[in-house]
């Protein structure tokens, strides 16, 4: 023990910063990376799985279906598997699990299982999102890709997920602040996160309170700085409110000007 030990709580919460800020300043990082890691990984398992379950069953034989429905049951298997079960339990089968099966050795490296972890369960959340986003869009808009001969994938690409994408940017936004917060559970395969890094904090001198009090206001910094920055990108991808039409009328050229709220 330290001859100058604090007696007070925030003489505590300086010791511990003073002490341990530089491991405070890895594990922030790390779980920075393993969130946003997981978090794009997911959404583009997402968008895969999302995009193969609304294509339409074909008409015809049950041998031509046979295939599709397949595939359709085994996505929802695993997305109902993977929402079903909490992360915490995810992590240690699939760690530990892979580990019996000698998929990996013992004494790997954690982050890329934390990483694949986070991500398929990220990926099943986000296929519901997205799911629900291409719904949302008028099925208009998708008939009228396909009257003009794109297939499946492509009016999918170029027409629905551009403007699916759009209506759950706040979905988007809110699973990349909840894998900030659940990659915590990781801990229990000893990822050197923020949570087990605090934890390791608290341990030594007993502090758990100001040692926790610590941990949850990097927390907060982070999913309150991360939530202002995806309220800017939604504003972004909104647009200018105002917005100009251009066109013809008795051979003179004309404009109108729009402002959000207006009907031309």
């Amino acid at each position: 023990m330290p001859a100058n030990i604090p007696s007070t709580f925030f003489g505590w919460v300086q010791f511990l910063l003073n002490k341990y800020g530089d491991m405070f300043l890895r594990g922030t990082g790390v779980t920075l990376l393993v969130a946003l890691s997981g978090t794009a990984l997911g959404f583009l398992l997402g968008l895969l799985v999302a995009i193969v379950r609304t294509i339409p069953l074909p008409k015809g034989s049950s041998l031509r279906r046979l295939p599709l429905r397949a595939v359709h049951f085994l996505l929802n298997v695993y997305i109902e598997v993977f929402r079903g079960t909490p992360m915490i339990v995810q992590s240690m089968v699939i760690y530990y699990g892979s580990m019996m099966a000698g998929i990996i050795q013992r004494g790997a490296p954690v982050l890329p299982a934390a990483i694949f972890i986070v991500s398929i369960n990220t990926g099943a959340y986000m296929a519901e999102i997205i799911r629900g986003g291409i719904i949302s869009v008028d099925a208009g808009q998708k008939e009228a890709a396909t009257a003009i001969g794109m297939t499946h994938w492509q009016a999918m690409v170029k027409v629905v997920l551009p403007q699916a994408v759009r209506n759950i940017m706040p979905s988007i936004g809110n699973e990349f602040v909840v894998n900030i917060k659940d990659s915590s559970v990781l801990n229990v395969i000893s990822l050197n996160e923020l949570y087990f890094t605090g934890k390791g904090a608290a341990g030594t001198y007993g502090r758990y309170f100001e040692a926790f009090f610590v941990i949850a206001c990097i927390y907060l910094v982070l999913t309150f700085t991360v939530t202002r920055l995806l309220r800017l990108l939604e504003r972004k991808m909104d647009g200018s409110k105002n917005y100009t039409i251009y066109g013809s009328q008795s051979d003179s050229h004309s404009s109108i000007t729009i402002h959000e709220g207006e009907e031309a």
